[in-house]
């Protein structure tokens, strides 16, 4: 890091083998980022799994970091990489996914305008395999989410949630200070974001901060994600890992 710098933020990306090929698109899209005077970014790409087959596809550069690990999911896979986080903060960005322009430079500008939100959020768009984008209705006004109303309204919307997890960009010491992402099979991205929503104040960007690509091979789209038995413990572990949250009090930013 130059003398010039003094802030970073983490990207943090979990990947298996039928993901990695869209590792490229993903760097393109982090390239085209333009951060503030004295920021930069850095890239955490952490395989779920050791194969030969993600390796290759990991971009030549020196701010982007590969390891490996034992499979454990991707929320597995990217609360390890926190280990080697150095950030101010951290952004989740999925191998298969882009980032839009200006999405982490608009990121920064929330969070460091305001001590008292603790995370953010974004439009996001469905970028489709002819290349097309979708949009879909439903989205807050842009601004802070108070504490609770993104776990309140999940429920009330049959655990929908409002904002989508995957635009998450959070301050690293509470996503520390509440264990990273959930230790599920699937939504331990949803249910970090419910625990978030139960501690402190967040905001959501009415600007599309990524494009969320839809494809054959995504998690989301196989059989076993929606599974009526295992769907209804995930739900019922990240709503009360939420509740308790907000029952016992403790909130970010600390109180006196």
């Amino acid at each position: 890091m130059s003398a010039a710098v003094s802030r970073r933020v983490t990207v943090v990306t979990a990947v298996h083998g039928p993901s990695a090929r869209f590792l490229p698109d993903a760097h393109a899209s982090l390239r085209g980022q333009r951060l503030p005077d004295g920021w930069e970014w850095e890239w955490l790409i952490q395989e779920d799994g050791g194969t030969d087959t993600v390796r290759p596809y990991v971009p030549d550069d020196e701010r982007v970091t590969f390891r490996q690990g034992r499979p454990g999911g991707p929320g597995v896979a990217r609360t390890i990489a926190l280990a080697h986080a150095r950030g101010t903060y951290v952004k989740v960005l999925d191998a298969d996914d882009r980032l839009t322009a200006g999405a982490l430079a608009r990121d920064l500008a929330v969070l460091e305008a305001d001590r008292t939100l603790g995370w953010t959020t974004s439009r996001v768009l469905d970028l489709l395999p002819d290349g097309s984008t979708a949009g879909f209705p439903g989205d807050p006004d842009e601004g802070p989410l108070e504490r609770g109303t993104v776990l309140d309204r999940w429920k009330r919307d049959g655990f929908r949630a409002p904002v989508h997890p995957a635009t998450l960009c959070v301050r690293r010491d509470l996503l520390t200070a509440l264990g990273g992402w959930m230790a599920l099979p699937a939504s331990e991205d949803t249910g970090l974001l419910l625990a978030l929503s139960a501690v402190s104040r967040g905001w959501f960007s009415a600007e599309t901060g990524l494009l969320y690509r839809k494809w054959e091979g995504q998690a989301t789209g196989q059989a076993a994600h929606v599974d009526p038995a295992e769907r209804t413990a995930r739900m019922a572990v990240a709503e009360a890992r939420a509740r308790a949250l907000a029952e016992f009090g403790w909130t970010y930013p600390a109180g006196p």
